[in-house]
């Protein structure tokens, strides 16, 4: 993964509920529910538990994240990492003791869940 720099940063003592559109990167340590749209990567700390519909570039989980998810680039999962929903990307790295519960669509490219 090419290295970015963080555009923004949301701590580990804050919460937010609703929508993020970002470009870049973007990292996550507290807690963040809604929807996340960029092209871009989506780092997610290990305090963080995010909640909702994910559609990124990149994902960095080491935290717990349930939903949706559709990567175009690559997933990475953490050791500390926890997700519960449904995963669509063309790579996938999962380190020993991540936990992943749920189902796992790994495409050639980004694909709509539920598309047959």
């Amino acid at each position: 993964m090419a290295k970015e720099d963080i555009n923004a940063f949301l701590g580990a003592e804050t919460s937010y509920k609703g929508r993020l559109d970002f470009s870049g990167a973007v990292r996550i340590d507290g807690a963040f529910e809604g929807e996340i749209e960029s092209d871009g990567t989506l780092v997610v700390g290990r305090e963080a538990v995010i909640s909702g519909q994910v559609r990124v570039g990149q994902l960095v989980l080491g935290g717990t994240l349930t939903g949706d998810v559709i990567c175009s680039i690559r997933t990475v999962f953490h050791k500390t990492a926890k997700f519960c929903g449904t995963l669509s990307t063309p790579a996938l790295n999962v380190e020993e003791g991540a936990i992943l519960d749920g189902s796992l669509r790994m495409t050639g490219e980004s694909a709509e869940c539920g598309e047959k």
